[in-house]
């Protein structure tokens, strides 16, 4: 691990928002905002829980996070990540100018493909598809993994348009706009950073092309030598098309489990040595007490003092 690539990490929480209460989250975000050792802060994008219990309580992610922005002053914000099949572009363009006036400029503008027929090489999870049940039950629709990209890429040139252009038309293979107008602009220009999450090759192809921050869930989900191969093929895309690897961000999430800290601290400082400098700590609920503040002393401290 090199001295440059130990300066560049820096650390976030997630509220995976599933079974936990609005007030619940409001507080871990307003005791996270006080520590700067935190940069930024995550929700996710799903609308039912997918895991246990279908009828456990869980809300809504941009609405969340538009709340959340307006009481905090100081994280970085966004969904890890956005699904692309629930809103449509132009809406969610909207919805992310608004969080990031909102917020004074602190939005991360978070996309995944979002619900495919697995296998995906989007980065679906192998095994059992979450995203059937849940979009069934909200009239979604799943598409092949290769549309899902495919609409994504568009989604992409449009929120980048819609942030830096006074008016314009958009004609895809899957969208179509007619003089769209974004007024106000969001206040980061030329728009909020883009990060990808996914780990499919394609999607990586994706993040070479459009992101300034690339996201892969970690271990139990993506074994440590898999996220390693997966950051080789993203390299690769950025050798081909003239990119340097180096500006991109490499994020990745890890599951904090509470009552094993130095099994933790071990397991993030090996993400960091396969070259992740990003790294999001994933709460689960319910949330402990202070918890934010037990992040910063039990893992964040000394990971950073170890990593000198």
């Amino acid at each position: 691990m090199s001295n440059q690539h130990r300066d560049r990490v820096t650390f976030g929480i997630k509220t995976t928002p599933m079974r936990a209460t609005y007030e619940e989250i409001s507080r871990v975000w307003q005791e996270a905002d006080a520590l700067p050792a935190i940069a930024d802060a995550w929700l996710w994008d799903h609308l039912m829980p997918v895991a246990g219990p279908r009828n456990g309580q869980i809300l809504e992610g941009w609405t969340l996070l538009s709340a959340l922005a307006a009481q905090t002053r100081r994280l970085r914000l966004g969904l890890l990540v956005t699904s692309n099949r629930i809103r449509e572009p132009a809406v969610l363009g909207k919805i992310a100018t608004t969080v990031d006036v909102i917020s004074q400029g602190r939005l991360i503008m978070g996309l995944g493909v979002g619900g495919t027929h697995q296998p995906s090489d989007a980065g679906g999870v192998a095994g059992e598809n979450p995203a059937i049940a849940e979009y069934d039950a909200y009239g979604l629709t799943l598409v092949s993994p290769a549309e899902g990209i495919a609409r994504l890429a568009e989604t992409i040139t449009i929120l980048k348009n819609m942030w830096t252009k006074d008016v314009f038309d958009f004609h895809g293979r899957h969208y179509t706009l007619k003089a769209n107008q974004n007024e106000p602009k969001p206040v980061q220009r030329p728009g909020p950073p883009l990060l990808i999450g996914g780990w499919g090759t394609k999607t990586l192809r994706l993040v070479a092309e459009q992101a300034d921050i690339w996201n892969i869930p970690g271990p139990p989900h993506n074994t440590l030598d898999y996220i390693a191969e997966r950051s080789r093929v993203l390299d690769a895309h950025c050798a081909a098309i003239g990119r340097d690897r180096q500006t991109i961000t490499r994020s990745v999430q890890y599951i904090v489990s509470y009552d094993d800290p130095a099994g933790d601290r071990k397991a993030i400082l090996d993400l960091i040595d396969a070259g992740m400098t990003h790294i999001v700590l994933s709460l689960r609920s319910p949330y402990p007490s202070q918890v934010a503040h037990w992040l910063v002393d039990e893992i964040i401290t000394p990971v950073r003092a170890l990593c000198r």
